[in-house]
């Protein structure tokens, strides 16, 4: 074995141990949603935005505050409403006393500047306020006046989102939505699962999480995963899954020419590849196959796909879409990966 397949496996064995320890951490809070979990974790391991939705009371919040303890990051938590305004997320200009006399003008920050950002009930923002989340969230940097603060890496938004109640809601833009990496679904956990979570939250045992991993492993980590190579064959797979999602492409399937009004960016082809590299690493393996492609494409495609008025009627959802052209395309032949 080579110096460089050896520095290689070592890390890839590092990486699977320390995201062990994290998702350990975190089902000592959280019951089941073991799929939810893997997607937030690899979403913050691949450098990405996660946006979970779900009906309330299914451990969303939980779930990213419980990351943020077992994650030694600044966490802060912004709780959305619709009369919030942009300078209450990014921070503004006041006006403080010094102690020999006088005034002057400092920046106060606001939760925005963090390294682990909850953004919980996001749809319930303005536009003017959820646009202050772009700029952030695209550039890892905010703008006050002429005034740019760089944010400090890491630097991830995990955001969260009610899908039935959406009085005093605003939908998020598909600008803001193509930002995240991943867009997770928080189903009701299984009736096996009930019980363990009554035991959990119904006694007087106050749960401690302990900080396992830090800032610094994570951008190590993260290092690691775009480190990862990925083949020709499998970075064409992704292109064509991206362009499969497109009305009028040469690999779009009928379904989506006949229901689909807007199909993934190249930010999808992006996410595809980020998201495949962890799930290579998880299974041991030091380069992207297709099946990580496949497997990842749910959670990195449905955000980006906009059904038409036809497929809305016909009962279409963005999930059927990335069904179907998963079904469509196909990958070329895989050589075998030592």
């Amino acid at each position: 074995m080579s110096n460089d397949a050896a520095a290689a496996r070592k890390a890839a064995e590092q990486f699977k141990t320390t995201y062990a320890k994290i998702r350990d951490q975190i089902q000592r809070a959280m019951v089941g949603q073991e799929d939810v979990i893997e997607g937030v974790l690899t979403a913050l391991l691949a450098g990405g935005h996660v946006l979970l939705e779900g009906v309330p009371g299914l451990g969303k919040t939980l779930l990213i505050s419980s990351l943020g303890r077992a994650v030694d990051l600044d966490f802060s938590r912004i709780q959305f409403t619709p009369d919030m305004m942009p300078a209450d997320v990014i921070g503004t200009q006041v006006l403080v006393e010094q102690e020999g006399g006088g005034h002057e003008v400092q920046f106060q920050e606001g939760p925005l500047v963090s390294n682990l950002v909850l953004a919980d009930e996001i749809n319930r923002a303005t536009p003017k306020t959820q646009s202050a989340l772009l700029q952030a969230m695209q550039e890892r940097q905010i703008s006050v006046g002429r005034k740019t603060i760089e944010l400090d890496e890491p630097y991830c938004v995990m955001a969260t989102q009610n899908p039935v109640e959406q009085e005093g809601t605003y939908p998020l833009p598909e600008a803001q939505l193509d930002r995240f990496l991943f867009k997770l679904i928080v189903g009701y956990p299984k009736e096996s699962e009930y019980s363990a979570i009554l035991d959990r939250t119904v006694g007087d045992d106050d749960l401690q999480l302990e900080a396992v991993s830090n800032g610094a492993e994570i951008l190590a980590m993260r290092h690691v995963v775009r480190q990862v190579p990925v083949p020709d064959h499998v970075k064409q797979y992704a292109i064509h899954l991206v362009m499969g999602t497109q009305p009028g492409s040469d690999h779009a399937p009928a379904l989506v020419n006949d229901s689909v009004a807007l199909g993934s960016s190249p930010r999808g082809a992006q996410a595809l590849l980020l998201a495949g590299k962890v799930s290579a690493l998880l299974a041991g393996r030091y380069a992207v196959s297709s099946e990580d492609v496949r497997k990842v494409a749910t959670n990195a495609l449905r955000h980006r796909i906009i059904v038409n008025f036809q497929g809305q009627s016909d009962g279409v959802s963005a999930d059927d879409v990335v069904a179907a052209v998963l079904a469509h395309v196909k990958p070329a032949t895989e050589a075998a990966v030592s």
